[in-house]
Parts: C-alpha cells; sequence; structure tokens
C-alpha cells in the first residue's frame, strides 16, 4: 500500500516522536493513503516552521505483513470506541498497546466536535450523529520502533510553498 507523510522536509528516515501536543493516536510517526491530505499537512507544517519549501513523502507500507506481525488497532469508521480513543489520547493518556493505529483523522471539522463533546456541550450520541455527516481521509500511525520496518522509503516531492 502506498502512503504519504506531509512535512517541510524530506523524511527517508521516520523517527518516533513523543507527542508534545495532543495528537488523535498519541505520539510516533503519521502517514495516510491520501495524498491530497498529505499535502494539506506539509502545507500546515510549512506554514508554522516559515519554509519556503512543503515535501509529500511517499513510502510503500506492508499492511499485510504488518497485520500479521504486529498488534494493529484499525477503526473503520468514526464510531464510538475511536471516539472514545480520540479524547483519551486528546487528554495525553495515549495507549502504548499498539504498535500500529489506523483510523480517520479528526480534520478541523471533526475537531470541533471532538471538543464540543469533550467540553459537555453535546452529548455522546449527537457527537456520533454528526461524524456520520464527515467525509473523513485516513491516517496511520506507526507507533513503535519494530512498526517502522513495515515501512519503506520511496521518494519525495518537493515544492515551493508561499504563504498566502
Amino acid at each position: 500500500m502506498i502512503v504519504y507523510h506531509g512535512s517541510d522536509t524530506v523524511v527517508d528516515r521516520p523517527l518516533i516522536l513523543k507527542a508534545k501536543r495532543p495528537l488523535d493516536f498519541g505520539g510516533g510517526f503519521y502517514v495516510t493513503s491520501n495524498k491530497d491530505q498529505a499535502d494539506s499537512w506539509a502545507t500546515k507544517v510549512a506554514y508554522r516552521n516559515a519554509s519556503r519549501e512543503k515535501s509529500v513523502n511517499v513510502y510503500d507500507f506492508d499492511y499485510e505483513s504488518a497485520k500479521r506481525d504486529l498488534i494493529v488497532l484499525h477503526f473503520d469508521k468514526a464510531d464510538e470506541r475511536w471516539l472514545d480513543f480520540i479524547c483519551s489520547n486528546r487528554q495525553m493518556r495515549c495507549s502504548e498497546d499498539y504498535d500500529i493505529v489506523i483510523g480517520p483523522v479528526a480534520d478541523d471539522r471533526v475537531y470541533r466536535v471532538v471538543v464540543e463533546y469533550e467540553n459537555g456541550d453535546i452529548d455522546k450520541a449527537t457527537a456520533l450523529k454528526n461524524l456520520k455527516t464527515e467525509k473523513l481521509c485516513d491516517q496511520i500511525l506507526f507507533h513503535t520502533e519494530r512498526s517502522l520496518s513495515y515501512i519503506k522509503y520511496i521518494e519525495t516531492e518537493v515544492s515551493r510553498y508561499e504563504r498566502a
């Protein structure tokens, strides 16, 4: 499976990074199977770091072998189990029980629903109903050093980034 990582630099040797801020699935190395999503992430990173370039790094992910050899948590949709997991990680109570986590990404629209739920502004049923209306891209977190051996770097597509 081809996957992508958005950045402002070439990442030919991915690293497991500890989360410095709340992230959907906790710390590690994030990719997506959606190239447009990776490009969006690259734009955000380039903006945040005041970079002049953005990079979409491309990898081959041996998903079938990873499923067989590692502990993989896979969320097919933004359901109650996914919401509970996201909320736990956003409170920096990250689970260390998985090598790889796969599931929908909580983009800006989804994040608003999650925050409303966490703040008690809406109940879980309303949050789940609101999440069903969103078309979500996927994200894949490589959470352990061992998991990184299941992705192989292919190339990086670099483009100029100009602040608007």
